[in-house]
């Protein structure tokens, strides 16, 4: 065999399976908000800034219209958010939180806070997590430019 083609050798097993854990740990901390963790990252962006395109929604999630529009989507059938046709370009559809978008947003404060608690006394500072994030920073706009 290859030892280049060892599973614990490829970095992209790595990504891939910390992406999973991370997205189920924060499963139980959303599921009382009504909420996935694909909803949750559409309202980060929201909160951050209201009223945004598609386009900068997907371009800041790292995500292409057809990924992103069915979420969209559901999350207005769900009154989470409204799309409205642009006023200066109608080809570009504007998300914008409802009253009840916006009330998720106090009710989820608390989950980032709650996530780390929940790592709390494992093998990980939150220093080393902060250098682990600089570093996939840096791993993602590396492939960005591909």
């Amino acid at each position: 065999m290859y030892e280049q083609l060892r599973l614990e050798n490829q970095l992209c097993f790595r990504l891939y399976s910390a992406s999973r854990l991370v997205t189920q740990a924060y499963r139980p901390l959303l599921e009382p908000l009504g909420l996935t963790y694909p909803h949750y990252l559409v309202l980060l962006v929201l909160w951050e800034q209201d009223g945004q395109t598609v386009g900068d929604i997907g371009e800041r999630l790292l995500l292409e219209s057809n990924t992103l529009t069915p979420l969209l989507q559901r999350m207005e059938r769900e009154g989470l958010i409204v799309r409205t046709k642009g006023t200066t370009d109608t080809h570009k559809t504007v998300i914008e939180l409802t009253a009840e978008g916006k009330r998720l947003e106090r009710r989820a404060k608390d989950v980032p806070s709650c996530l780390m608690d929940n790592w709390k006394g494992g093998d990980m500072r939150m220093c080393d997590l902060q250098g682990c994030a600089n570093t996939l920073d840096g791993i993602i706009s590396l492939l960005k430019k591909h």
